[in-house]
């Protein structure tokens, strides 16, 4: 293993993210934290309880996830698109380096920069609700493997993509959508029975409830589910990338 060159990527990645704070930390911050005080600190005052949880910390698990999915996509996919954009990943590739050491390195900074920004908002949300974390090893446990996950993926997008614009299509029209059909503001125990079992083909509604789970102890579908799924996401996103790299797909060309 080539822990030099997994450092060198590690560090450049993340010098990247603090000369560039505003983009990469501060605007997330500042926009969950007006979901905060809309949702949270307005609109929660005036809704009851949900599953014995009042709706402003019921919401916290749902925006944190809501913040993390994206950024984890586009600190991954940003980080490897780059590199293909300036020409510098034929150097990458003529190096000794492995495409294992390749994926520590850029999925470790991308997912580092989400599990970070996921602590800022969660120390933000207790400006504004109270909140208990009733898992706290299974809150960092889903936090670091969702990170992880979406960093591959936004890797795979950052490969595939040939212009900036393609890099915000999967973030924008999927991952976005999703989120806030997911769970993020609500229980999916209170849609209607036909449009609880189509919200349970929704991948994102399984991270979301582990999540919230690791805060109140309440979900709407297994926790095992949740961690399986989202291991079974990682290892295909791990799979795709190993392909890629045998292949040289959009990498080479």
């Amino acid at each position: 293993m080539n822990t030099h060159a997994i450092r060198a990527i590690y560090r450049f990645e993340m010098a990247r993210t603090f000369r560039t704070l505003t983009q990469s930390i501060a605007s997330p911050v500042l926009s969950t934290s007006l979901y905060f005080v809309v949702f949270g600190a307005a609109i929660g005052s005036r809704i009851g309880a949900i599953d014995g949880v009042s709706y402003g910390a019921f919401i916290i698990p749902g925006l944190v996830m809501l913040s993390l999915l994206s950024e984890s996509i586009s600190n991954g996919s940003f980080g490897i698109y780059m590199p293909k954009f300036t020409g510098t990943i034929y150097e990458l590739l003529s190096a000794p380096v492995s495409y294992r050491e390749v994926i520590f390195g850029y999925v470790g900074a991308a997912a580092s920069k989400s599990v970070m920004l996921g602590f800022l908002i969660l120390l933000t949300a207790r400006v504004f609700v109270h909140y208990e974390i009733a898992h706290p090893f299974w809150m960092l446990a889903f936090l670091a493997l969702t990170s992880v996950t979406f960093s591959l993926f936004g890797f795979i997008i950052g490969i595939w993509a040939d212009g900036f614009e393609k890099l915000q299509i999967v973030p924008l029209m999927i991952v976005t959508p999703l989120t806030f059909l997911g769970g993020s503001f609500y229980s999916i125990s209170m849609l209607p029975p036909l449009w609880q079992k189509i919200a349970l083909l929704n991948p994102v509604v399984y991270l979301i409830s582990g999540f919230r789970w690791s805060f109140y102890g309440v979900s709407d579908v297994s926790v095992t589910l949740s961690i399986g799924m989202t291991a079974a996401f990682m290892l295909a996103c791990v799979l795709a990338i190993r392909w890629v790299f045998k292949t040289g797909y959009r990498l080479k060309t």
